[in-house]
């Protein structure tokens, strides 16, 4: 079935039917990575492997959401957005299936890594549809609403994780994961419509090179990807750290572990529920400029309290909780004023912010996780506070650029 959907000015109950079901992938993508964290203890314990093993199952998830980024975004541009995406959500749900086979944690990481591939399809193409199906106020709504209903990941996820472990083996996660994808991608066959706009292009190298040459030489684009892929760093780097933090090192319980989740991913829900009020009030910049403060003043309690204190983590909650509120704030802007920085279609341009956020998740994972295993508490949240710092920078040099664009036209 092949839907078509104009710019819509108003939410209609059909013009929401395909955010609906592009979320619940969304959601089962993220849960399938914050559910099992608490369960990366199990998992390790089951193949006889170090907790070191345990924020690398992260690193490699979203090393695989790096990987064929870079290719879907044009893919989609010329065969379809909604082909690509539906054999997306069926790769991941093969790749839910297929862990259940393993026999050993390198073998478990590699299908992490084949599982994170499914991140791919949400930017590169999921969410370049959304962009082109809405107007730029009802984008904002609709991505700060969507981003509600994913967060419910992460704030679940820890608790539901950690329930789950105490009564069935942590397989059985994935099985629930693959349920729900599939769910999402019947949702989507019927829903999602063709936003598409290079159909019958032929897809070739040399135009491939020639989109992603135009793309990565425009420096505003590349300072607002690195921007949104800094803002989150911190909150990814608590999601991988975080067991390692409080169950390992403070000793609480898993239960006490999936409660510390709660302020952190409730603040992040109260940010985005701000923002879709204020999207119709004031500017696309001014939510962003509104969401530094508390950005880095939350980071700043984190890094200061456990300078002190090693084992202040209440006070790191309370200031990532902070923190989290602002990204709330000011992402969605930022990725809609990223996305059309760009003359070039639409998919190319969201699959290379994903790479470059990607990347820096990463690479910045396991940094943050270098860092705890050097200076403990202290040192991983002063990694932290240096990357909403990098934010603040990159995002300086984006909106002083983009004033300088609109004088010029």
């Amino acid at each position: 079935m092949k839907t078509t959907l104009p710019p819509a000015a108003r939410l209609g109950r059909q013009a929401l039917l395909f955010p609906l079901c592009l979320v619940l992938f969304e959601f089962t993508t993220y849960i399938a990575n914050d559910m099992i964290q608490p369960g990366m203890l199990a998992v390790v314990a089951d193949f006889n492997a170090g907790v070191e093993w345990v924020p690398t199952s992260m690193t490699a998830y979203l090393a695989g959401g790096i990987f064929l980024q870079w290719l879907l975004g044009p893919l989609s541009d010329r065969r379809g957005r909604r082909p690509v995406m539906l054999a997306g959500v069926a790769f991941f749900i093969v790749a839910c299936l297929a862990i259940l086979l393993v026999t050993n944690i390198e073998q478990f990481i590699v299908m992490r890594f084949l599982q994170g591939i499914g991140l791919c399809f949400i930017g590169a193409v999921g969410y370049a549809t959304i962009q082109e199906a809405f107007e730029e106020s009802v984008c904002i709504k609709i991505t700060a609403l969507m981003a509600n209903v994913a967060l419910i990941a992460p704030l679940l996820g820890p608790l539901a994780g950690a329930a789950l472990i105490y009564v069935a083996p942590w397989q059985s996660m994935f099985v629930i994961f693959a349920v729900l994808a599939a769910i999402s991608f019947v949702g989507l066959w019927k829903a999602m419509p063709e936003t598409a706009t290079l159909q019958g292009e032929a897809f070739s190298a040399a135009n491939l090179w020639r989109d992603y040459r135009q793309v990565l030489t425009n420096r505003r684009f590349i300072y607002g990807a690195l921007a949104i892929g800094f803002a989150s760093l911190p909150l990814l780097a608590w999601i991988a750290q975080s067991p390692v933090i409080l169950i390992s090192g403070e000793s609480l319980s898993t239960l006490e572990y999936g409660l510390l989740q709660i302020p952190v991913f409730g603040a992040l829900i109260l940010g985005n529920l701000t923002l879709a009020r204020l999207a119709d009030k004031f500017s696309i910049e001014r939510p962003i400029k509104l969401g530094a403060g508390p950005m880095l003043v939350g980071l700043l309690i984190a890094a200061l309290a456990t300078v002190f204190s090693a084992h202040a983590y209440l006070w790191m909650t309370a200031g990532l909780s902070l923190y989290a509120y602002g990204i709330g704030l000011a992402n969605a802007g930022l990725y809609r004023l990223t996305l059309f920085s760009s003359e070039i279609s639409k998919g190319t341009v969201s699959a290379t912010m994903g790479m470059l956020s990607m990347l820096v998740f990463t690479a910045g994972i396991e940094f943050a996780k270098v860092a705890y295993v050097w200076g403990g508490s202290g040192w991983f949240n002063l990694f932290n506070l240096l990357s909403g710092l990098c934010w603040l920078a990159l995002v300086a040099l984006f909106l002083r650029k983009h004033h300088n664009l609109a004088e010029a036209v």
